[in-house]
């Protein structure tokens, strides 16, 4: 390939990676992402054209784009989903604008490093809106072609300059000048890229590992929260989660850990409501939060445990959200997070003081629950602080507490009460997320006329089927389950699995015991094809789940972890090997022990056989490998392979021909630009200039390699030309 015309690509491929870098954030909508791909296309096939713009005008135009942009922002002409992205969105748009003004122009190399500064600092900027794996992507391809521009565009620069030396011309000509002295070969310059790229990442990565964390977690600082609503707030309305589980964002990624984790289902608690006025669920005791500040290495103790065997430790990556809940699985005991100060309100529910950024945290719970048994016994009368869970809404539908009492009939206790309702309306009601229920008292219309409906109906109902039996209850939202991703080891938990269930209180034991009565939703098999694509999925959240943990959640906490880890493994490492090696040492002490004849003569001889035979064996195997070896090595692809990533050919041709040029050209010998090397020597008349450009043809396009011998030959003849 031309040279010239490789730079041009490598370089309008850097400033794509910019723009591909912020598109992939979501900042631009298709008509900027046309009209920027379009620019580029025309930039390309007007490039050495009359019709690219001239440098002052492009000046001019760049003087105006920043006035452009607030008048364009002004009038309405850029949209933006929230106020925390329109500095970020002005900004973006305005590189863009700068970097198509300067693709329309003249460029001179001032003008390349301008555009490969604007794609930096668009690189830069889409790191502030979004640290997704996505981005990841675009990170890394832009790192390998901005690293292939910057030594194209350093290579053209010292060709250039070294042919003007030489030449002793006054006016630079990029294009054949670089053509004819262009020696690296191009196909060299992304492997280039990449061994020193991965050379700086070996060098990078242990100490991003290894180095203290201070302030928020990793890159993830300051990103825009979920769009949608969570539903967690001081008041939820009915047919809000309903909403939500439409929306496949994902919340927050779960590692368990512990023999306490469980198998099956998974709440993850947010926050619990305890009035209802048919339509409404909200908190009687709002602001009535406790402060806990953080102990050492940034410990909470929130709670106590009812023993060690029921502790379940959580692992919480929780992307940001408009609400300050921090999710656990009940009943949270400590956490341990990079908070200033967290707060536990009358409910339970734990909370922190929101910066829009990524939080990563470890929850320790207690899962234990008291038997049924002891619930059943439970028949102690509630206080008057629990009156609150026995309210019922001013205008109430009797027939509610009619279905209740047919369907505790047979039950003698707030325990088997609350199983018989939970059964009742998971059997017999339908799951859907259309939310038909309505009217002034829509979880009546529910009950007796839709028959159908979410989470927050089917919790609401037994919720109010319960008080009307005198049964202390609280609804509870927050999320169920997720999805299990076994190659990340993780749950990850999407707006989807929003989910509210019930509490019911059992004065006695002091326990709040969840019960969920939403029936499971209906399930659609998939076709090979989604299946495929499942899978797919499965890995890519895998690694953006990896990619999160280690990197952009990174913090002391995760590098304790890590820290852990490799200790323990080493630990288990050097178990297995003590183990193998007295294994090893117990089977040849008994070896010894039948080649000496302890077990008798035939056991010795056998022994010893066994003995020979494995030396002649290891021999014989060793031979082989060696004889394998040999082969390989002599074939020819080997020598192929090393001609393609070797770079000694190029450096022969400029450590002896390009220093024969310079000699010749202080003689007054100049190389004209139609000459072949061969007719410049014969042109010269020096035998040594002829026998050097022939050395130079064999390297330069024989691929040979030069001996010693032949260097100093060489050397020897520049000598000779060097000399008056």
């Amino acid at each position: 390939m031309n040279f010239e015309k490789f730079f041009r690509s490598i370089s309008y491929a850097a400033v794509f990676c910019g723009f591909l870098s912020l598109w992939v954030t979501g900042t631009f909508g298709v008509l900027e992402t046309a009209a920027f791909i379009g620019v580029i296309f025309a930039a390309w096939f007007l490039e050495g054209s009359r019709w690219l713009i001239s440098e002052r005008i492009g000046t001019a135009l760049i003087v105006l784009a920043l006035p452009a942009s607030y008048l364009a922002f002004k009038v309405g002409l850029f949209h933006f989903y929230g106020s925390e992205t329109v500095i970020a969105g002005i900004l973006a748009r305005m590189i863009l604008a700068l970097s198509a003004i300067k693709l329309l122009q003249k460029k001179s190399d001032r003008d390349w490093i301008f555009l490969y500064l604007m794609s930096f600092f668009e690189v830069l900027l889409a790191a502030g809106l979004s640290i997704s794996l996505l981005y990841l992507s675009s990170f890394l391809l832009y790192l390998l072609v901005m690293v292939c521009a910057v030594i194209a565009f350093e290579m053209r620069k010292s060709a250039r300059e070294v042919t003007a030396k030489i030449s002793g011309e006054a006016e630079l000509q990029p294009e054949p000048v670089a053509s004819a002295r262009f020696t690296l070969r191009l196909r060299k310059l992304p492997a280039t890229a990449i061994v020193l790229i991965a050379f700086i990442a070996v060098v990078a990565m242990p100490l991003f590992f290894m180095l203290p964390r201070v302030g928020g977690a990793g890159l993830g600082g300051n990103q825009l929260s979920l769009n949608t609503s969570t539903g967690f707030s001081d008041s939820v309305k009915l047919g809000g989660i309903g909403r939500l589980q439409q929306n496949d964002a994902v919340v927050m990624r779960v590692r368990l850990d512990g023999e306490a984790a469980p198998q099956g289902d998974l709440y993850f608690k947010g926050v619990a409501l305890d009035t209802f006025d048919n339509k409404t669920w909200s908190r009687s005791k709002i602001g009535q939060k406790e402060p806990f500040v953080s102990g050492d290495r940034d410990f909470f103790q929130l709670d106590y445990a009812s023993g060690k065997e029921n502790l379940l430790m959580q692992t919480i990556y929780l992307e940001p959200l408009d609400t300050p809940v921090l999710f656990a699985v009940p009943k949270t005991v400590a956490v341990q997070g990079n908070f200033p100060v967290l707060y536990k309100d009358r409910y339970g529910a734990i909370s922190f003081q929101p910066n829009n950024d990524r939080s990563s945290y470890r929850v320790l719970s207690d899962t234990s629950l008291p038997s049924a048994d002891r619930l059943r016994s439970d028949q102690q009368g509630y206080s008057i602080e629990t009156q609150n869970y026995l309210q019922l809404p001013p205008v109430f539908d009797n027939r509610i507490a009619e279905l209740a009492s047919d369907v505790t009939a047979n039950s003698k206790n707030r325990y088997d009460k609350a199983v018989a309702i939970e059964s009742y309306l998971k059997n017999t009601y339908g799951y859907s997320l259309d939310m038909k229920a309505g009217g002034d008292e829509p979880v009546a219309d529910f009950l007796f006329n839709v028959k159908k409906g979410h989470c927050e109906y089917f919790a609401t109902a037994m919720a109010m089927m319960l008080r009307t039996q005198g049964i202390a209850t609280r609804i509870v939202n927050g999320f169920h389950t997720g999805e299990y991703n076994d190659s990340a080891g993780m749950y990850i938990v999407r707006q989807r699995h929003a989910h509210a269930w019930v509490e019911v209180f059992f004065p006695k034991e002091n326990a709040w015991v969840p019960f969920d009565p939403t029936p499971a939703a209906p399930f659609e098999a998939g076709t090979g094809f989604a299946g495929l694509m499942a899978r797919a999925n499965k890995y890519l959240e895998a690694a953006e789940a990896i990619w999160i943990q280690y990197f952009v959640a990174f913090d002391n906490q995760e590098q304790r972890t890590l820290a852990r880890t490799l200790r323990t493994g080493f630990v288990e490492y050097q178990a297995k090997t003590s183990g193998y090696l007295s294994n090893l040492q117990g089977s040849i002490f008994e070896w010894w022990k039948e080649v000496r004849g302890d077990k008798g003569v035939e056991a010795s001889a056998a022994a010893s056989g066994y003995a020979i035979a494995g030396i002649a064996g290891v021999v014989f195997a060793f031979l082989i490998l060696l004889w394998l070896y040999r082969r390989i090595r002599r074939l020819a692809i080997w020598r192929r392979i090393g001609d393609r990533l070797s770079l000694r050919p190029a450096g022969s041709i400029i450590a002896f021909y390009e220093q024969m040029q310079r000699i010749l050209a202080e003689k007054g010998f100049v190389r004209e630009l139609h000459q072949t090397p061969l007719e410049f020597a014969n042109s010269v008349g020096l035998p040594e200039a002829v026998q050097i450009t022939e050395r130079y043809n064999g390297v330069r396009f024989g691929k040979q390699d030069l001996n010693n011998s032949e260097a100093e030959e060489i050397e020897s003849w520049l000598d000779r030309l060097s000399k008056p």
